[in-house]
C-alpha cells in the first residue's frame, strides 16, 4: 500500500515498484487516516507512508496500524532527512526510512529488506542519525512519545488545540496537557522558545514550515504562531 497525499509522487513509485516482479501495489491512501482504514480492509505485506500529509501525519498512522497489527511492515518514504522524523517512525513501528533524495534503486532495496523483517535505513538518514547522538541540549526523539511528537508537529504547522483535538479524536484539554508536557520535556517555558527548540533540532524547516517546502533555501525563517 503506498501512502502519500501527491498522487503524482504515488504514480511514480507505483510504476517503479511494478516493474519488479514480486511486488503489486493493491491500495493507496493520501492521508494517515485512510492509510488506518485500507491497511484494515487491504492487509497488504507492505506499507510505504510518507510523513507529512493533512490531517494526522504519517508517525500517528504508523502508530495507529501497528496498533491493530503489530506485525505490520511499513517503510517510510519522505523529504525529512531527518533524525528526530527518523527515529519518532520507528519508535511508532515503521522498519525502514527512506528520503526521496535517493536514488530509486535505494526504495525498491529497502522494500525488499523490510518485506524480509530487516531494518532498512537510506545512506543519509544513517548519516544524520549518527549525528544526532553527539547533541547537547535534549533531543525531541529521545524525551517525546511518538503522539506527543506528532501533536508538536501539528502545532508547529499552526492547526489550533480544537483542530488537534477534532483530528486525534481527543479533548482539547488532552491536547492542551500535552503541549505543556512536551514544553517541559524540551526544557523550554514559552511558545516561541518552542518553536526555537524544533527549528535548531530540524523538525521545523528553514523555511519555518513543517508542512510545505515554501521560500528559498535562503530566505530567513519565519517562526509559525502557535494558536
Amino acid at each position: 500500500m503506498l501512502v502519500d497525499d501527491h498522487a503524482i509522487v504515488r504514480e511514480g513509485y507505483r510504476a517503479l515498484l511494478q516493474q519488479q516482479p514480486r511486488l503489486k501495489v493493491v491500495a493507496e491512501a493520501s492521508d494517515g487516516a485512510e492509510a488506518y482504514r485500507l491497511f484494515k480492509q487491504a492487509k497488504p505485506d507492505l506499507v510505504i507512508m510518507d510523513l507529512t500529509m493533512p490531517g494526522f501525519g504519517g508517525v500517528e498512522a504508523i502508530r495507529r496500524i501497528r496498533q491493530w497489527d503489530p506485525n505490520a511492515r511499513i517503510l517510510v518514504f519522505t523529504m525529512h532527512q531527518n533524525a528526530a522524523y527518523a527515529v519518532q517512525a520507528i519508535r511508532a513501528g515503521a522498519k525502514g526510512y527512506v528520503t526521496k533524495s535517493s536514488p530509486p534503486e535505494a526504495l525498491v532495496r529497502a522494500a525488499f529488506d523490510v518485506l524480509q523483517g530487516r531494518i532498512a535505513l537510506s545512506a543519509d538518514i544513517d548519516h544524520e542519525l549518527a549525528l544526532s547522538r553527539v547533541a547537547d541540549a535534549p533531543v525531541a526523539t529521545d524525551v517525546l512519545t511518538p503522539r506527543e511528537f506528532e501533536i508538536l508537529r501539528m502545532l508547529l504547522a499552526e492547526n489550533s488545540t480544537e483542530d488537534i483535538a477534532g483530528i486525534l479524536h481527543v479533548s482539547p484539554k488532552t491536547v492542551a496537557n500535552t503541549r505543556y508536557l512536551i514544553k517541559g520535556k524540551l526544557g523550554v517555558s514559552s511558545d516561541i522558545e518552542l518553536v526555537l527548540a524544533a527549528l535548531r533540532q530540524g523538525i521545523l524547516g528553514a523555511g519555518g514550515d513543517v508542512e510545505r517546502n515554501s521560500g528559498s533555501p535562503s530566505a530567513a525563517p519565519e517562526a509559525p504562531k502557535l494558536a
